[in-house]
Formats: C-alpha cells, structure tokens, sequence
C-alpha cells in the first residue's frame, strides 16, 4: 500500500473509531484545514526569509512546525477521501496544468502570474 493510501486508511479507520465521520463534512473539514495553515503561517510571520529557511533549526518552533504540517497533511487527506478525490492525482494534474502554464523558457526567475490565469476555468 502506498504511504497515501495508508494514510488515507489510518485516518478514516481514526475517524470511524470515534464516530467522528458526522463531523467531518467537507465544509468542516476545509475549515479545520484552514485554521491549521493558519497556525502554520503565525510560524512564520515575523521571521526574515532567512530565519524562515532555518526554521527546523530551532527545536521547539521546528517541533511547531512539524505537527503544523502533519495537521494540515491530515485534514487535506481527509477531506480527500471524503470528497472521493485521489489526492495524489489531483496533485499530479495541477503540477502537470502549472507545467502549461509555466513553461520553463518563460517562467524561470520570474514569480510573475500566468497571463490570462483564472482558477475556477476548467
């Protein structure tokens, strides 16, 4: 089994468990997310970018750090499956859309906005 899949397994095994599926609506879900990467941004917001790139150097924020990650992992993986989404695919396929979006020879150095972009089109 795939380290996703597994996860994805573990999580709704965790959830049944505890009964805790009539939560975990995707609206409820997208919230949690939310809040955690709000978490994780307050990690981050008054650092230098270099402090920031040295983050996990530090054990106790680097600790922060970590869990915040696992959080928002956790919550995305979970509204995922909820939503009956292959999270890896969907993955896969922004990566392979930025690809077109981005093509080396116009984006490399540069972190402007593609032309024309508008993400609800499909």
């Amino acid at each position: 089994m795939a380290p996703v899949e597994e996860l994805t397994q573990r999580l709704r095994t965790f959830a049944d468990e505890r009964n805790w599926g009539q939560f975990h609506t995707p609206k409820n879900l997208v919230m949690a997310a939310a809040g955690e990467m709000g978490e994780l941004v307050a990690e981050f917001q008054w650092l230098t970018p270099e402090q920031s790139a040295a983050v996990m150097d530090d054990l106790k924020a680097g600790a922060r750090v970590r869990a915040g990650l696992g959080d928002v992992v956790i919550y995305l993986t979970r509204l995922a499956d909820v939503l009956g989404i292959d999270l890896v695919q969907a993955a896969l396929d922004k990566l392979e859309d930025s690809a077109r979006r981005y093509p080396v020879e116009r984006s490399r150095g540069s972190a402007a906005k593609a032309p024309g972009y508008h993400p609800s089109a499909p």
